[in-house]
């Protein structure tokens, strides 16, 4: 967006949030500007983007625990460098013993400073690390943004009721939710949760939502789980190991990953 474009639109924003404080007046204004030729489409979408922050919470936009790349406490920096390197991310959470206990979060800048002087690299990155932000799950998402901007943070670890990590929150996450997915030079493509194959069969990732599985005639419903990698543990009582087999509302499912935490992938085919 060039600055004209930008003044014009900040100027159309003036005119239609002016005496509208009603969430539901702004998004009925913001409809109205672009049916009547005063938003373009991007520009409208973008703004309804912006209201929808306010009925999204942390947890509704937060990397899981189980996602979370993380270092334990006493971690050399040079290791540190190079999990920054490995992993793209500039920040990285300091855990001590696990990750329901972060201590800390180093960032790249930081352990750039110490690689330039030799003595410095076997220091434990507790050393440089700095304080970690929490919220709970429950933090609303334009109140988080508005946090990250006055504490001038980009990372916010995600708590549960009872203090235990719940996830990861970043500025990125909120920018996201408003201009869509943001990827750079090191991010690598995310495979899609429900991969067609031959013969009518589906590869599934362990993650991928029940709500989805509907696309491809898959109908399973939970009030406890959300994914078809936990709609299957819960079924079994366990977490299923690779060869187990479900027969399911019409499916055979057969594990073909998985380690003792949780499902990777399944091989779903419909049964005649």
């Amino acid at each position: 967006m060039d600055g004209e474009s930008h003044s014009s639109l900040w100027s159309k924003l003036g005119s239609l949030f002016s005496g509208k404080s009603s969430e539901d007046h702004l998004e009925q204004a913001i409809r109205e500007a672009q049916q009547e030729g005063e938003l373009k489409a991007e520009e409208s979408s973008m703004l309804l983007s912006i209201l929808s922050l306010d009925e999204l919470q942390a947890q509704d936009i937060m990397t899981p625990r189980i996602d979370i790349e993380a270092l334990p406490s006493g971690t050399p920096i040079m290791e540190a460098a190079s999990a920054i390197v490995e992993t793209g991310y500039t920040r990285l959470p300091v855990f001590r013993e696990t990750r329901d206990n972060i201590i800390g979060v180093v960032h790249a800048k930081d352990l750039l400073g110490s690689l330039t002087h030799p003595e410095e690299r076997n220091n434990p990155v507790d050393s440089i690390m700095g304080q970690p932000f929490f919220v709970p799950e429950t933090k609303i998402a334009s109140e988080l943004l508005q946090e990250f901007r006055t504490k001038k943070n980009h990372l916010a670890i995600v708590v549960d009721e009872y203090g235990g990590t719940s996830g990861l929150a970043t500025i990125e996450d909120l920018l996201e939710v408003i201009v869509g997915d943001i990827d750079d030079e090191h991010d690598t493509p995310e495979e899609a949760d429900i991969r067609p194959m031959e013969e009518g069969r589906y590869e599934l990732s362990g993650r991928a939502a029940l709500s989805e599985l509907t696309e491809v005639g898959i109908s399973l419903e939970s009030d406890d789980v959300d994914t078809i990698g936990g709609y299957l543990s819960v079924d079994a009582g366990h977490v299923p190991q690779k060869g187990e087999e479900f027969r399911i509302a019409g499916w055979l499912f057969t594990i073909t990953e998985a380690d003792a935490k949780q499902i990777h992938t399944i091989l779903a085919q419909r049964e005649e």
